[in-house]
């Protein structure tokens, strides 16, 4: 099981960054809004 939550964060970590977070700032944005996305689904 945890091989497979591995290998499902290291794929998730690469579509993240290949498709188009060519910087830091941009990166960040999109990681922001994970935690927005995990926030509003969690009911705060």
């Amino acid at each position: 099981m945890k091989r497979v939550a591995a290998l499902l964060m290291l794929s998730l970590f690469s579509i993240a960054v290949l498709s188009g977070c060519n910087t830091v700032k941009g990166f960040g944005k999109d990681v922001q809004k994970v935690g927005e996305k995990v926030e509003d689904s969690s009911g705060k």
